[in-house]
């Protein structure tokens, strides 16, 4: 355990040498919040604006289904629109060639009908999950919220490969699934370690916004949370670049059994131990 968390630091670091040797990164998630922001208060404000109260509408109601489905539609599409940017970036930068901003955007452009279907089914699958959790007690929220999580670990190559092997939805879903068979890790450490850090950072945070309330000044209070709030963006969007970093290296392992050259090669290869039929001798 403790190996894999000193792991979790490690993979970490190189995630953040990759960004800092390469800021525009950021652009993608920054801009990912903003359209998600401008979608969010295009489907909340005409719910005020009608006197009628966000999530209000009971889940058996077909009107509101259908309305919670189009919301996560489109949130996924901005999400995978922007993301599949920055992977487009980042897969570049790995293999030793600097793509712009511009370039991946374009990219995504040119994958709009795969971003669009790759979002319907995870906004069905989404959606699905949260019903069944909403009706089902404190188990069934249990339950729901692990197949979540596997859901995302299962599906967590496909936009890469969606977007550099030009696949179909269907067939990036079951090649993701294949590649996370080979290679899934002890702890699946390159996704639990930058939640770890991530959410260290924000709990430390918050530490500080309760710190200042006990103090009792509302002008020091009011700055803390301010702060805090700034934090939390701030987070939001390096944890989300060095995911995608990170996702892309572990890609480039997991379809070539290489190490890209940023990275360090014995990092990539303890954080998904292969579990199937080891790479061949010459692909490595």
């Amino acid at each position: 355990m403790f190996e894999s968390i000193g792991r979790s630091f490690a993979l970490v670091k190189a995630s953040w040498q990759i960004l800092t040797e390469d800021r525009k990164l950021l652009v993608f998630p920054v801009l990912s919040g903003i359209a998600t922001l401008v979608v969010v208060a295009s489907f909340v404000l005409p719910l005020f604006l009608s006197g009628a109260v966000f999530g209000g509408a009971p889940a058996g109601k077909l009107p509101g289904i259908v309305y919670l489905f189009l919301f996560y539609v489109v949130c996924y599409f901005v999400a995978i629109f922007f993301n599949t940017g920055l992977i487009t970036c980042v897969s570049a930068k790995l293999q030793g060639r600097d793509a712009t901003v511009g370039e991946g955007l374009s990219n995504a452009a040119r994958h709009l009908p795969a971003i669009l279907a790759w979002a319907v089914i995870a906004a069905t699958v989404g959606l699905i999950l949260r019903i069944i959790g909403e009706r089902s007690g404190l188990v069934g929220r249990i339950a729901t919220a692990v197949v979540g999580g596997v859901w995302s670990l299962v599906t967590i190559f496909v936009v890469p490969v969606l977007v550099l092997e030009d696949r179909g939805v269907i067939g990036a879903v079951r090649e993701s699934a294949a590649l996370f068979r080979k290679t899934w890790g002890e702890s699946v450490v390159g996704s639990v370690s930058l939640g770890l850090v991530f959410g260290a950072i924000v709990l430390l945070g918050a530490i500080g916004v309760v710190a200042a309330a006990v103090a009792g000044s509302l002008a020091v209070a009011a700055l803390a949370v301010a702060l805090f709030i700034i934090l939390v963006a701030a987070v939001a969007v390096v944890s989300s670049a060095m995911h995608g970093i990170f996702v892309v290296a572990l890609y480039h392992y997991a379809r070539n059994g290489t190490v890209p050259g940023l990275f360090d090669r014995g990092l990539v290869e303890k954080a998904f131990v292969p579990k199937g039929p080891a790479f061949g001798a010459g692909n490595i």
